[in-house]
């Protein structure tokens, strides 16, 4: 499975390293560089970037004080803060760089359109998607899969800490077992977090793969999209 254009989804997390919280320049700069071999390869590559290590809609409206449809508009406002700092870091490795919003805010980035999307990987600019998909009550694993259908994508590549699909919680579960295959209605029906349902179910109704792996692997991105599926787990 050799891949021309693929869309790679991070979590907000993944940004923060060992804190837990807030942005790691350190992490920045290797997921950068990690993006450069796609690049150099050339893979056209869009980005989309959670921002569970600023904020969730989810935590912060859980009590009550802050309405649901509020606290996901200031995750989608993370969203933005992390996807500057990822344009920031992929233009220091060199490369070329556009952030599109699902919210307009001109002075930051470009408002998303789609055609303006293309072109820009056309021209095999990195594309950083961010502010989710503009609405609230959706994940950022579905504003990846929408955003991956829209542009072509003939993959996306969840990038986690884990090297793949498990059963259950391998950080949990000693026993857990790696699937290194499995179908979108196995993953709906058995409720196997590879992304949210809506994700999963707009990804199979697209024939559009799911390939989770771990973003710590130096080098694993490139394996991916040359057909290496050995270091992760593909749902299709």
């Amino acid at each position: 499975m050799a891949n021309k254009r693929v869309l790679v989804k991070f979590s907000g997390e993944a940004l923060s390293g060992e804190a837990g919280h807030g942005i790691d320049t350190q992490i920045l700069k290797y997921i950068a560089q990690e993006i450069k071999t796609l690049v150099n390869a050339d893979i056209e590559v869009g980005i989309v970037i959670g921002g569970g290590n600023i904020i969730r809609g989810v935590t912060a409206a859980q009590d009550g004080i802050i309405k649901r449809t509020s606290g996901d508009y200031m995750g989608m406002l993370a969203t933005v803060i992390n996807g500057v700092a990822m344009q920031e870091a992929c233009e220091h490795a060199g490369l070329e760089v556009r952030m599109q919003t699902a919210i307009k805010m001109e002075q930051i980035a470009e408002p998303y359109i789609n055609r303006k999307a293309n072109r820009h990987l056309d021209k095999g600019r990195v594309v950083i998607f961010a502010a989710g998909t503009g609405n609230p009550f959706f994940t950022t694993d579905t504003a990846a899969t929408l955003r991956a259908v829209e542009i072509g994508a003939e993959v996306i590549i969840k990038a986690t800490k884990v090297d793949g699909v498990y059963d259950k919680d391998p950080e949990k579960y000693s026993d857990a077992v790696k699937l290194n295959e499995l179908t979108y209605d196995q993953a709906l029906q058995d409720h196997i977090k590879v992304m949210d349902d809506t994700s999963i179910a707009l990804a199979k109704d697209n024939k559009l793969p799911i390939i989770v792996c771990d973003m710590s692997v130096k080098g694993n991105l490139l394996e991916i999209v040359n057909g290496n599926m050995s270091t992760c787990s593909i749902v299709r």
